[in-house]
């Protein structure tokens, strides 16, 4: 797959799903040999568990994560002492999760090993950071379940979104889904300006007027709005949401009398927990909708299986899905299995 020569770009990658079982460890391990064959230093780390030999809801088997000589990785202890490779500890850190203590180490002979990592994005971030510190030119971040939230550019540099029959063995279903969420990671941003201006609100609703300032409208959180906020927009058509936004927001403001004029900006794609419909109805009306930082998607994987069963053809979903994002889709396995590159 050619992107992963561009990942050079980057100093941290992460992988997520729209569900499960959509091929993430496949795609983690396809990147993993390539990145290994080309030299480039690389880490791995995981929030929640990842590299099961078999799937705790489905009871199907699962590709275990493959790591090679010079890699670093993170995992909690129990899954350390579980490992199948030979490495030597570089750092535990004091803190201790469900499994242990959080264990650093590095990869001596290649083998086989479980990753369970951290459990919020603030220590992720600052796992990233060590390994930028040593030589390590590329972290990757491991996504458990759906866990969009390890895109966030706050988080890491660059992202892979992977998608498949687990998402629905409807290709048309598949194909909206995806594109909904490949349409939010690409909102457009703010001006650069108006990004640093913003970026140090920590909380709370805030209007922008027309000269680019920020006002703090004593809003704590947009589940706070009443029928007596339509007062909102006396000082401009701008609102900055510093925290998450659902459907009740996008609602309550399409139903405004200068919802044509409104401009919502959030932090990034990942506080936007809304439905296609919400999305939808909101931006007919002429609202737009726009991000302090976009995320960089340097990929989009398809497994065309899901774990019911079904099969799509994956040639078929790849070509239409890759028509519907105008972008390049892969299938990991296929493109493995065929020395694509």
């Amino acid at each position: 797959m050619p992107f992963v020569e561009n990942l050079r770009n980057y100093r941290s990658l992460s992988i997520v799903g729209l569900e499960k079982n959509t091929g993430k460890t496949v795609c983690l391990n396809y990147l993993l040999g390539r990145l290994h064959q080309l030299g480039i230093s690389t880490a791995v780390t995981s929030i929640g568990v990842d590299g099961e030999q078999v799937d705790s809801v489905y009871a199907t088997a699962k590709p275990e994560i493959t790591l090679y000589e010079g890699m670093q990785f993170v995992t909690s202890h129990r899954h350390y002492l579980q490992r199948r490779l030979v490495s030597s500890i570089l750092s535990v850190d004091e803190r201790r999760t469900a499994l242990g203590q959080l264990v650093t180490a590095r990869v001596l002979c290649p083998g086989r090993i479980l990753l369970s990592g951290a459990a919020t994005t603030g220590v992720l971030r600052q796992q990233i950071a060590q390994f930028r510190r040593s030589d390590v030119q590329l972290t990757i971040v491991d996504g458990a379940l759906s866990r969009l939230s390890l895109a966030s550019p706050t988080v890491t540099d660059a992202m892979i979104l992977a998608t498949g029959a687990a998402v629905s063995p409807n290709l048309q279903q598949l194909i909206s889904r995806t594109r909904f969420v490949y349409r939010l990671i690409n909102l457009p941003e703010v001006s650069e300006s108006l990004r640093q201006r913003l970026s140090a609100v920590d909380s709370g609703l805030w209007i922008v007027d027309s000269d680019g300032l920020p006002h703090d409208l004593g809003i704590q959180s947009v589940f706070l709005l009443g029928p007596d906020s339509k007062s909102l927009f006396t000082l401009g058509n701008t609102l900055f949401v510093s925290g998450a936004v659902s459907n009740r927001l996008l609602k309550f403001l399409a139903t405004q009398p200068n919802v044509k004029d409104i401009i919502l900006i959030v932090r990034d794609f990942t506080k936007l927990f809304i439905t296609p419909d919400a999305y939808a109805d909101f931006t007919r009306r002429g609202g737009t909708v726009q991000v302090l930082q976009r995320s960089r998607l340097v990929a989009v994987s398809l497994n065309p299986t899901s774990p019911q069963g079904y099969t799509l053809n994956s040639a078929e979903a790849c070509s239409q899905l890759s028509e519907a994002l105008q972008c390049p889709v892969y299938d990991v396995v296929r493109c493995s299995q065929s020395g694509q590159d």
